[in-house]
């Protein structure tokens, strides 16, 4: 998702040097469908998120605007299996596209309406969970998985997901405002989660099985091993603050900061370094020391 999320970060991981040379070769050919229901397709060539949806967009006829989100090995609407900015070589990507828009009015009754915000990395913010009791929560009309595409008709289509927060966070409360809202395309649900498709040993495999294709709103993609269990928790860990301080959930964000965090010896270098590639956030003290202490000092042992 963009310097922030979808990993643009500089490090961890190996680039895949000659990658475009490369394109074609079984292990980076990706079987798409529609989440509502469509035949399977493949695609190749992509390095970074927004040529992934422009491909998977040729293959079924239909403009990459149309695409909202995508998940991994499961048509439904299940925020666990968002595609971030890695793919597993197995992984069977499904695509969910615009359906009805839906407008909402909401009076903030209270500060926090509820509502934790994530962005597709080419273009549309969406709803990735709404806490229960909350505001939001009482309107059985708004879903997760709803694209936010204006807020009192102030279309906010491109920007990213710490924008829109920020923007329903300043709202005046006891003044109601409106939500045009875009949900994705009904699914089929006759058909179960799907599983990794089966293959030959090695068959479409670099090097492991614990190998992923990262991808990059700029720049190559990079092929690297899955993250360690300890490296996992760290950004759950760090996602999790994400959703405290800020309102948004982004696990390549919390991955990119766990990346920078381990090479900071004092909270004050973690600050410079995230203020250097990340500025646009303007992420609180106290969150980046928590974001330290969560990375460098686990058991809550903090200098």
């Amino acid at each position: 998702m963009a310097a922030a999320a979808l990993g643009t970060s500089s490090s961890g991981g190996r680039a895949v040097t000659g990658l475009r040379a490369r394109l074609g070769q079984r292990w980076e050919r990706v079987s798409v469908g529609l989440a509502h229901g469509s035949p399977t397709g493949r695609i190749e060539g992509f390095t970074n998120v927004k040529e992934l949806y422009a491909k998977i967009a040729e293959v079924f006829d239909i403009s990459p605007t149309e695409i909202l989100f995508c998940t991994l090995n499961t048509h439904k609407v299940d925020m666990q299996k968002l595609l971030g900015g890695q793919i597993g070589l197995e992984d069977f990507i499904f695509a969910h596209v615009r359906g009805e828009t839906k407008e909402v009015e909401v009076t903030k009754t209270e500060d926090a309406l509820g509502l934790t915000i994530t962005d597709n990395g080419a273009g549309y913010a969406f709803i990735k969970r709404i806490k229960e009791g909350s505001i939001i929560n009482r309107l059985q009309t708004v879903c997760v998985g709803d694209s936010i595409e204006a807020i009192n008709d102030h279309t906010i289509v491109g920007c990213r997901h710490y924008e829109v927060a920020r923007m329903l966070r300043e709202l005046p409360r006891a003044q109601p405002f409106t939500l045009r809202l875009v949900q994705p395309k009904k699914a089929f649900d006759m058909i179960g989660q799907r599983t990794r498709t089966s293959k030959s040993p090695g068959e479409g495999r670099v090097a492991s099985g614990k190998e992923t294709l990262r991808l990059r709103t700029q720049g190559p993609a990079v092929l690297e091993e899955g993250p360690s269990p300890t490296e996992e928790e760290a950004a759950r860990q760090v996602d999790d603050l994400l959703e405290s301080y800020m309102g948004i959930r982004d696990s390549e964000l919390a991955s990119t900061m766990v990346e920078a965090a381990k090479g900071s010896p004092s909270v004050a270098q973690l600050a410079q370094g995230l203020d250097s590639v990340l500025g646009e956030f303007a992420f609180p003290q106290e969150f980046v020391a928590e974001v330290w202490a969560a990375v460098c000092h686990p058991k809550g042992d903090k200098e």
